[in-house]
């Protein structure tokens, strides 16, 4: 299937590696333009080069940049300032017993899972709406239809995400933007394998899936053939989530 991406511009966020890295790169398989961020300049642009040797037909922009921060979100915005694709993700909070969170941890957790994909939203929509076309994808968790007790900072945060994302989505869809969640489960990546290390055995998960399987998910969420898909969380877990809706 042509997923209609060929030429289009896409922005993705913490795409170094993990999941983000798997989005750029099957969207960059699609024919889209990919600027990739990261913290760590050198795990940048080695994901860039394994990107471009596998989809040399595209152009691949790392730009280094914290997204929680006013100036890391600035430059990646410099870079590609109207992507007709944005792809929010960013790094978790620390798992552990909340009652040793302080507030400087909460408000940590909200900067970077709330508060930067909106800053990010909010930079890019108009431009979408202005065009009449554009997706946005926002990788949260399962762990927000499911929590883990563990995650308390993401649960809060990506909860906080997801509720702003169910208003704005229907103001957006008559331009033509759709606006949607992915809802990862366990997936072969550092964050798992630390967070799978810290649960007990009787609840780590039987299965774990592939980047690419979740990548190859988000690259048709931001297709040509998605517009009436939109305001929607959709679970990429493997069959984890033990529940009928």
């Amino acid at each position: 299937m042509d997923l209609g991406l060929t030429g289009r511009r896409a922005l993705v966020c913490a795409s170094s590696k993990g999941l983000g890295k798997a989005c750029a790169l099957a969207l960059a398989r699609e024919g889209a333009d990919v600027t990739i961020t990261g913290r760590d300049a050198a795990t940048l642009a080695q994901a860039a080069d394994e990107i471009r040797l596998l989809a040399p037909n595209v152009l691949v922009n790392p730009v280094a940049g914290d997204l929680a921060t006013p100036a890391g979100r600035a430059a990646i915005l410099a870079a590609c300032p109207a992507p007709d694709m944005l792809v929010t993700n960013n790094g978790g909070p620390p798992s552990g017993d909340f009652r040793q969170w302080s507030r400087e941890d909460w408000i940590a957790a909200l900067d970077m899972n709330m508060l930067a994909p909106i800053e990010m939203i909010r930079a890019t929509l108009d431009g979408m709406i202005e065009r009449r076309w554009g997706r946005i994808v926002n990788i949260t968790s399962s762990a927000v239809k499911s929590p883990i007790a563990v995650l308390g900072l993401s649960n809060g945060a990506r909860a906080g995400l997801t509720g702003f994302v169910a208003g704005l989505a229907r103001e957006v869809a008559a331009h033509g933007v759709t606006i949607n969640n992915l809802l990862p489960g366990p997936h072969q990546t550092e964050r798992m394998k630390a967070i799978a290390a810290k649960m007990a055995p009787g609840v780590r998960p039987a299965r774990v899936g592939e980047p690419q399987d979740f990548g190859a998910v988000c690259a048709f969420l931001c297709s040509a053939h998605t517009g009436f898909i939109n305001g929607q969380n959709w679970l990429v877990d493997g069959g984890s989530f033990p529940g009928t809706l």
